[in-house]
């Protein structure tokens, strides 16, 4: 794990040694449900992109010129194997992917209050296809470690990586929970759309707050509900068609966690309604997405009657 060489001694090397060969054994296994994704990184990772822009909204990795049209319709053909696209735009050796999220948006909200990046070890939680962690990358970072569950998205990061060439950049099967064994080990974490899925948010804010360096900085991005007042949601069933969500705040009230789990120089620094211009089906995801989860009779409203939700996106710093 080569990782390990960025972090300092206070890790966990032997349970996180224990985790990740535990994790490999589990993501190669000769199944349906990994090999249709293992299948198209290995196919992908064959291709390295001489051309390489994350600076635009569009992550471009390779251009149509670098590749033949066979070559360039298998491309394709793979990428299409890692849908539903939550996470985007990127173009990909010509190949346009154009994501249910309009990620860019997120990212051009919060890039202005990012602390410097130069030469600093970050981490991305649920960072999904690797999307922002790519959007870092001309801010020169020394390292990003990448902690992703899902192992459609796992790979997907894994080949686009691969086709990029970034040798800083790099993805674990981990979680949340796993934070833990990391102690003071990161300068700045982030933490988008993650915390309204935990059934304890300040313990988790709390996780975080260890897992910084002194002096580190978190960026939260997260689902919220209207208002100023220091309130949270608590669904019964489902919020917005999503099951597993728990506590949906307030600005204020996600504010108020983050002092509580002993952040300082908290900053609720956006506050806006989601719309669908912003997460919509596309040919990419062609699932349900905003639009059917906001009750038709009522935009201000989600189909089960709740408020309808906004994002919300808070930095602060561990002392």
């Amino acid at each position: 794990m080569h990782y390990f060489d960025y972090f300092p001694q206070a890790i966990d090397h032997k349970r996180l040694t224990e985790l990740h060969q535990q994790k490999q054994r589990w993501v190669n296994q000769q199944k349906k449900g990994f090999l249709r994704y293992r299948q198209p990184y290995e196919y992908l990772q064959k291709f390295s992109a001489d051309h390489i822009d994350c600076t635009a909204d569009t992550i471009t990795i390779g251009t149509a010129e670098e590749v033949d049209t066979h070559q360039q319709e298998e491309i394709r053909k793979q990428l299409k194997a890692f849908m539903p696209w939550r996470k985007g735009p990127f173009s990909v050796f010509g190949v346009d992917v154009d994501a249910e999220w309009r990620s860019e948006r997120k990212w051009n909200r919060l890039k202005t209050k990012l602390p410097d990046l130069n030469g600093k070890i970050i981490a991305d939680i649920g960072c999904n296809n690797g999307y922002y962690m790519f959007k870092m990358m001309p801010f020169q970072p020394r390292f990003i470690l990448g902690f992703e569950p899902s192992v459609q998205h796992y790979y997907c990061f894994k080949s686009l990586n691969a086709m990029a060439g970034f040798d800083n950049l790099t993805i674990d099967l981990l979680g949340v929970e796993h934070l833990s064994l990391f102690p003071e080990s990161f300068d700045l974490i982030f933490l988008m759309g993650i915390i309204y899925h935990r059934i304890s948010p300040v313990e988790l804010l709390k996780d975080l707050y260890a897992a910084l360096k002194p002096g580190g900085s978190l960026i939260v991005e997260s689902q919220a509900i209207p208002g100023t007042e220091p309130l949270a949601l608590f669904p019964e069933k489902t919020y917005a068609k999503v099951p597993g969500t728990y506590f949906v705040p307030t600005g204020t009230a996600l504010k108020n966690w983050l002092l509580r789990a002993g952040f300082s120089s908290v900053d609720l620094f956006c506050s806006h309604p989601m719309s669908e211009e912003e997460q919509r089906p596309t040919e990419w995801m062609v699932f349900e997405s905003f639009s059917d989860y906001i009750d038709p009779a009522n935009p201000e409203k989600t189909v089960e009657g709740y408020p309808a939700p906004w994002r919300v996106f808070l930095s602060a710093t561990r002392l």
